[in-house]
């Protein structure tokens, strides 16, 4: 039988490609719902193609929008955060994918897992935040929780067949993004248009841009700690700038795992969709003839400091994490606006981990006070 789908943040990098994916195997998949933010043409355009039983809008003032364009086909229109969290509770949806970008994916998360739904997780957010909470949540209610991200995906690969064995470390590969060779004078002058110029991968803005600080980096290694069970001394970051080995898996008799492949965020979602069976993918293969070096290097937390308030902020734990991630998503946002440097991003991001309460045993309550006094803080110092 054809898996059904919700698609959390269809109009986005992750959510396109994922259709892609659903396209090219119609006989495995079917939409059952689409949601997105701010993008009514294109959800609009996505909902006329694959026809969901449901679509939903996070911006209410697009309501009026999107259901003139859909009122000549049976499809259910709705709107608000609300209305995307309960979405995902309906009863026919197999898996979830939760490709929202930022705290906006947790709420509908949980209520996917409280529903029973397999998560297809791309939202690394939703683990950084609130990681304790995410992972009691999955085992109480049984949910599957499948890595979208390239590099959890790769452990998770790595893993295969191997649960039993301790894992010594693993490593986390990180392209390095645009800027790995310039001073940090010359990081002071970087501007938005070079920022979103990444070398390797097709993402969203703000991805793009957590990539050339490094920040990605940092949520992937609270994400991976999440997933596998790790500590954050077993999570290795390398700078490795072909992005052809996605991820590694030490394990304690000195073997490492790696999987490897082109640059495809398609594998993934492929792989979480259908898990545990592999699809036939049209995408071009890894030549190993064109692909004759693969180069490691150290990330350097001085000229990137956002990667050492990641490993900061997980060691001290509670709603750190949480910090974290909202002062970043102000700081990225005021940057793509011209209103902040490339090097002032970090620097707001320390001062709003100084500033903000801390809770050491935070609940969902917490959370979301948490997220909107750390919000305030950072649009303070902007």
């Amino acid at each position: 039988m054809k898996r059904k789908l919700a698609i959390l943040g269809s109009t986005g990098s992750i959510g396109t490609q994922a259709l892609e994916v659903v396209d090219q195997h119609p006989d495995c998949f079917e939409v059952y719902a689409l949601t997105a933010g701010n993008q009514a043409d294109r959800l609009v355009e996505q909902a006329r193609k694959f026809k969901p039983e449901v679509v939903a809008i996070a911006n209410e003032e697009k309501y009026a929008e999107v259901k003139e364009a859909l009122n000549d086909l049976p499809i259910k229109v709705w709107a608000g955060a609300d209305a995307i969290a309960q979405t995902v509770e309906a009863g026919p949806i197999d898996m979830v994918l939760t490709a929202m970008v930022g705290f906006a994916g947790l709420k509908p998360t949980i209520a996917a897992i409280r529903a029973g739904k397999a998560i297809a997780l791309a939202n690394k957010e939703t683990l950084v935040v609130a990681g304790e909470l995410i992972n009691s949540l999955a085992t109480t209610h049984k949910t599957p929780l499948l890595p979208v991200d390239s590099e959890h995906s790769a452990i998770f690969q790595c893993l295969a067949g191997e649960w039993d064995n301790p894992i010594a470390k693993i490593w986390l590969t990180a392209s390095g993004g645009p800027f790995r060779h310039l001073t940090k004078e010359a990081l002071a002058t970087v501007t938005r248009t070079q920022a979103l110029k990444h070398p390797n991968w097709k993402m969203g803005a703000k991805v793009t841009i957590d990539s050339a600080t490094m920040m990605n980096k940092g949520f992937e290694m609270i994400e991976a700690k999440w997933l596998f069970g790790l500590a954050p001394e077993q999570i290795q970051v390398v700078v490795h700038p072909q992005s052809i080995i996605h991820s590694m898996v030490e394990f304690e008799d000195g073997a490492v795992i790696a999987q490897l492949g082109i640059p495809d965020m398609k594998l993934p979602i492929s792989y979480a969709f259908s898990y545990p069976k592999r699809l036939k993918s049209n995408a071009p293969k890894l030549d190993f003839f064109q692909h004759r070096t693969l180069t490691f290097e150290q990330p350097d937390m001085e000229r990137f400091p956002n990667l050492a308030f990641a490993f900061e902020a997980v060691q001290r734990g509670g709603n750190q994490p949480c910090v974290l991630n909202a002062a970043n998503e102000i700081a990225v946002a005021a940057f793509l606006r011209d209103e902040t440097s490339f090097l002032r991003m970090s620097d707001i991001i320390g001062e709003t981990l100084q500033k903000a309460t801390f809770v050491p045993k935070p609940d969902y309550d917490d959370y979301v006070a948490t997220d909107a006094q750390a919000r305030r803080i950072a649009a303070e110092l902007i």
